[in-house]
């Protein structure tokens, strides 16, 4: 009887192994990335793959479903923190996103969209949950303006696709967090991660990468 579930539990994990590849390797070279890349950077045979996934098209439903539920599932963690400010709340979520940048494979980042029942409703959650971090941030007085849940989706979604010539993306992102939460909130001014990346710095990465 153990035989199955090991089997099971190894196919699990496969196809973890799968997903993670495949969102890092689409958002590197694009959907059209060759799927033996991805079996390769999995460490599996391209026999594996398609045995988990039909076609191209049904391993990009696959991550854009998977996204859903990374995203779902911070803002499960940020949700279950009762103390937290409405602005605090927004900070999470977007640094969240940053961190799981490698993995996001959406429509707003060239995915093409679900429409299947479970996709809706897991963006309707993800839409609502954001509203009400704003409306408890609008009640608890830590933000202010017209700030809405499609502006928290979006500046997320430029957040989330890094830009390979920046030496450090993750390091600019943060200090763009920084200065769209003081853009919003109420009291402030929250600290900038420092230091500032100069133009010298971008120039110097964009000389680097034509070289390369």
């Amino acid at each position: 009887m153990s035989r199955p579930r090991k089997v099971r539990k190894d196919a699990e994990a496969n196809r973890e192994r799968l997903l993670a590849s495949a969102a890092a390797a689409v958002l590197r070279e694009g959907r059209h990335v060759p799927l033996a890349t991805i079996a390769a950077e999995a460490g599996l045979g391209i026999g594996t793959l398609y045995r988990s996934y039909a076609d191209r098209d049904a391993l990009l439903q696959a991550l854009e479903h998977r996204a859903y539920g990374l995203l779902n599932s911070l803002l499960d963690r940020i949700e279950a923190d009762e103390d937290c400010t409405g602005l605090d709340a927004v900070a999470r979520y977007l640094e969240g996103t940053v961190d799981l940048a490698d993995q996001l494979v959406l429509p707003l980042h060239g995915a093409p969209p679900l429409v299947t029942p479970e996709a809706v409703a897991a963006r309707k959650s993800i839409y609502r949950r954001l509203g009400f971090f704003l409306a408890t941030g609008r009640a608890d007085g830590s933000i202010r303006g017209q700030v809405n849940a499609t502006d928290l989706i979006a500046f997320s979604t430029l957040l989330t696709q890094p830009k390979a010539a920046v030496l450090d993306w993750t390091h600019l992102a943060r200090r763009q967090i920084a200065h769209f939460l003081n853009g919003i909130a109420t009291a402030g001014p929250r600290e900038v991660p420092g230091p500032a990346v100069e133009r010298e710095e971008v120039e110097q990465a964009f000389e680097s990468t034509a070289k390369s």
